[in-house]
């Protein structure tokens, strides 16, 4: 048995709970999830319970008739009148006995006033660590959901003015799809099998029928049958009970490469508000959508074109709410660094390149997305399964090969990204790979990150190619982790720099986000910090100050940069190139 406020149901999936593609309909499973949670927070408090709120739900495995799905759920956390239920689904394989996790989810339930008083609920009894941690974690989690509209308004506006100021649907508007194709409209009596014996209806029960009506929307834009990939957070407004007419809207809000956001509006009516047309309005959500061809492969959305200021203003709030996903999604879920491969000089060729290609690769990816647009910085995210990727594009006006020069050597970096503390080079492996050992500041109180990296630089073959800077963590026995700081990796970074003509480029900066980086990226994702826009600014300005004092007839002669570091030292090459400066360095380790 397990301890208060804590259950496991298992259900077989019958044809009746199925797509016409043998699928475990989506609503179908909602249902299940709000009934077991609903029923362990009642198990806990006592007294009869009510969805209060659902947290992003993101649905990872795909469940068919003849499997069996377990579900798990327990309170987490007590909050004097509400509760915090974790929900954990899988499905089981009775044949093969395999079980794989379908998603993770928590909600937030309130217990029902007794008479005129409210309820307190009784603290949780925590007997395991992991009953420790979620009743820890509980407690940021309310912080994010407390502060989700705040986050979620700054997003908002921010996405309006960006898209004010480049006018983004003029290039789009011949090959956009009306939004006002998509919408949808649908009507639910609400019957005594719905709700619950104190006649409220049941939160699952609104979120099927939600899910039902979102997903016709979402197949009027793709002429396919969508799949459910996640639904975003939301919260119960306002109750429903036995005899009220629910009337659901829906339309596509936005639409993200591969992924369609769709919006529903729930309203209530009774019989007398059913007359006057006076609604309840109890529920909206946002329910994210994939669809597949014929042979598995995921579709391409169109984009679509709002019509009406309501059409905008929820094509803009389906971006903000997607840079929240984006964040939540890899923070909260991030994995842990696994340790990068050592160097030394017999496997230094293959480290290379694989440095080189793993950056090429990333840079060629399909499916950018731009999340933010100023005068000369583009910001975009690329979502691949759990790997979230961000590039940068910054515009200078300076020579490509100048900026090749001054952005191949990270001991400048010092002088424009502040989120280096040292750098030093480790090892000259030779004239354009190096390994540098890098210190970084703490964040939220933690220890002090270091990195140790492989800087491999590479030069156009031809007319037309980038400059090209890679970056990867590697391990030295000679430099082993310490105790006063957290070694964090690098998995995949660096810049590529195309010339736009003698005296401009375009410079793209690249990271494939890992738990170790992920702490300086995590508040502008949410969009409390511009770290990343003020970073990239300070790297702008730097090469563009910094090119006219460099004696670039050094620069074009790559043997002489050579001659005068491997000679003189790095002392004696600045010198040299910034001429009537004054420079913090380290000197170079041969």
């Amino acid at each position: 048995m397990e301890r208060g406020g804590a259950l496991h149901t298992s259900r077989s999936i019958l044809p009746a709970h199925a797509t016409h593609r043998g699928e475990l309909s989506a609503g179908q499973l909602l249902q299940w999830i709000d009934t077991t949670a609903c029923l362990a927070a009642e198990k806990h408090a006592g007294v009869s319970c009510v969805t209060a709120s659902v947290d992003d739900i993101q649905f990872e495995e795909t469940a068919r008739v003849g499997q069996i799905i377990n579900v798990k759920a327990k309170v987490n956390r007590a909050f004097n009148t509400s509760m915090e239920v974790g929900i954990r689904v899988s499905v089981q394989d009775i044949l093969s006995n395999v079980q794989k996790l379908v998603c993770v989810a928590y909600a937030t339930y309130v217990a029902r006033p007794v008479g005129a008083e409210k309820v307190k609920i009784k603290p949780v009894e925590l007997q395991c660590p992991q009953d420790l941690l979620e009743h820890s974690l509980a407690t940021e989690r309310r912080k994010i959901r407390l502060d989700h509209e705040h986050v979620f308004q700054n997003l908002l506006l921010e996405s309006k003015a960006e898209d004010s100021q480049n006018n983004n649907f003029s290039d789009k508007e011949e090959v956009a799809v009306s939004t006002d194709l998509t919408r949808v409209q649908s009507i639910e009596l609400v019957l005594p099998p719905h709700a619950n014996h104190h006649e409220n209806t049941f939160g699952g029960q609104i979120m099927a029928w939600m899910e039902t009506v979102a997903s016709i929307s979402a197949s009027r834009l793709c002429r396919s049958y969508p799949i459910l990939k996640s639904v975003d957070m939301f919260k119960f407004r306002g109750p429903s009970t036995v005899g009220d007419r629910l009337v659901f809207k829906a339309v596509v809000n936005n639409t993200f490469q591969k992924r369609v956001e769709v919006g529903v509006r729930v309203e209530a009516y009774n019989c007398e508000e059913w007359t006057k047309g006076q609604a309840r309005h109890i529920n909206s959500a946002f329910l994210i959508f994939n669809a597949v061809n014929e042979k598995g492969e995921l579709l391409t959305f169109p984009q679509v074109k709002p019509t009406t200021e309501d059409d905008l203003r929820r094509y803009h709030g389906a971006i903000a709410r997607r840079r929240i996903r984006l964040a939540r999604k890899f923070i909260l879920s991030g994995k842990n660094d696994e340790p990068s491969d050592p160097w030394d000089r017999s496997n230094q060729a293959y480290l290379s390149y694989s440095n080189v290609a793993t950056l090429t690769v990333l840079a060629t990816k399909p499916g950018w997305e731009i999340t933010k647009t100023l005068h000369n910085i583009k910001i975009f995210t690329h979502e691949e399964s759990d790997i979230l990727s961000i590039k940068i594009e910054m515009q200078v006006e300076i020579p490509s090969d100048l900026a090749f020069f001054l952005l191949s050597d990270f001991r400048l970096r010092l002088r424009w990204d502040k989120h280096y503390l040292t750098c030093e080079v480790i090892e000259v492996v030779n004239e354009d790979e190096k390994i540098y050992y890098i210190m970084s500041p703490s964040v939220d109180g933690n220890k002090p990150k270091d990195f140790l990296v492989l800087v491999s630089r590479r030069q156009p073959c031809k007319p037309g190619d980038p400059y090209v800077i890679a970056v990867r963590s590697v391990t030295l026995k000679t430099m082993p982790p310490s105790p006063s700081h957290c070694r964090s990796e690098i998995l995949c970074a660096g810049f590529q720099i195309y010339s736009d003509g003698d005296n401009s480029c375009m410079v793209s900066y690249f990271n494939q986000v890992t738990s170790g980086v992920l702490p300086y990226f995590a508040a502008n994702l949410t969009g409390s910090s511009k770290s990343i826009e003020d970073t990239a600014s300070e790297c702008i300005r730097f090469l563009e100050s910094e090119s006219s004092k460099i004696n670039r007839s050094i620069i074009l002669s790559g043997l002489a940069v050579h001659y005068l570091t491997y000679w003189f030292g790095i002392d004696m090459c600045e010198k040299a190139l910034f001429p009537g400066t004054h420079r913090c360095h380290h000197r170079v380790l041969f």
